[in-house]
């Protein structure tokens, strides 16, 4: 969950670090579990395929599926993120594959269960990183170098967000004070509005740290997490917020970025989207498709295409860390027009 992997399509459901709290289906959140299962179930997604290939990639899953619950699954294509909560809000969807944001709203809107979380490259969620040109400003001591293991690039942090030498592993929030010494005037670079790692969280975590982000600084627009990155490397901001770890993304044309741009804060880790299913299926049911869907990328060579293919994903998992999913939701609340 980076933004970076917050790709088209599916892969925005979301775009890193493994997030804790192992969620069991629950019973009181679900139908009974001597309820009748119905004849067929519907999920409803936004898929990275378009068009006739749609039925084709959907077909794997839907399958798998179907021939281990023993009833018919369905896959739907919904036009947003935003109509698959009102998909699952109609009932014309039970299951919904989505983003945080809208998993945040079925949960609040329609008692929605979440049942999973995305797994992208090991990790469910991501943290924004701050990054600076002026470590003598924002770091407490020299900066050093820890390994970015994605990559196996080095890269520079400070403030003891990461250990030097080792692999790093992006977990925040850290550091946030370093925020308070962001003073009047300084030129930040943030990402448009609705941009969760580029501008949302960053905004929120310099507020929290009493900056006063729409006259005390001076923002300097950029489009993407590399331009972020370019625009601290380049001097065109002292301050710059990006996914962890976007400084990869400019290596190649900026191969000294690790000198000149160094992460000294992390904010709030920023969930990745997930799977939710009605207040209204059997628990019964609701557990064995937790368990399908949790064991589906490791059932075959072909899931695991379908994986990256159809959602983006490497993986679900039942360590749903539900109450980043909250988090995130009174982050966007924040940002609402």
């Amino acid at each position: 969950m980076r933004k970076s992997l917050m790709v088209t399509g599916i892969a925005a459901i979301a775009a890193l670090a493994l997030a804790g709290c192992s969620t069991e289906p629950d019973s009181s959140a679900s139908g009974s579990a001597d309820t009748a299962w119905p004849e067929e179930i519907t999920i409803s997604l936004v898929p990275s395929v378009e068009g006739e290939d749609l039925a084709e990639a959907l077909d794997p899953l839907t399958t798998y599926l179907s021939e281990n619950l023993g009833i018919e699954v369905n896959g739907v294509v919904a036009t947003d993120y935003s109509a698959t909560v009102e998909a699952l809000g109609t009932d014309q969807a039970q299951v919904i594959i989505t983003d945080a944001g809208s998993l945040y709203n079925a949960m609040e809107r329609y008692d929605a269960q979440l049942i999973l979380r995305d797994v992208r490259f090991g990790a469910t969620s991501y943290a924004s990183v701050a990054y600076t040109n002026n470590p003598d400003k924002y770091c407490a001591e020299a900066p050093e170098l820890s390994t970015y293991a994605a990559s196996g690039i080095e890269l520079s942090y400070c403030n003891g967000i990461e250990s030097a030498g080792e692999n790093a592993s992006g977990q925040g929030p850290e550091a946030l004070d370093a925020l308070t010494k962001i003073d009047d005037g300084t030129t930040v670079a943030l990402q448009a509005a609705t941009s969760p790692a580029g501008y949302q969280y960053p905004v929120v975590a310099m507020r929290e740290a009493g900056i006063d982000t729409d006259n005390g600084i001076t923002q300097i627009p950029v489009e993407g997490n590399n331009n972020a990155v370019l625009a601290v490397y380049n001097g065109d901001a002292e301050v710059g917020f990006a996914y962890w770890d976007a400084r990869t993304t400019v290596a190649e044309e900026a191969p000294d970025v690790a000198e000149k741009v160094v992460a000294f804060a992390y904010t709030d880790m920023i969930p990745n989207g997930g799977v939710a299913v009605s207040s209204t299926l059997p628990a019964d049911l609701v557990a064995q498709l937790t368990s399908l869907m949790d064991g589906y990328a490791d059932s075959s060579d072909e899931a695991k295409t379908v994986m990256f293919d159809l959602v983006g994903l490497s993986d679900w998992t039942d360590q749903t860390a539900a109450e980043q999913i909250t988090r995130y939701g009174e982050i966007l609340f924040q940002f609402r027009n």
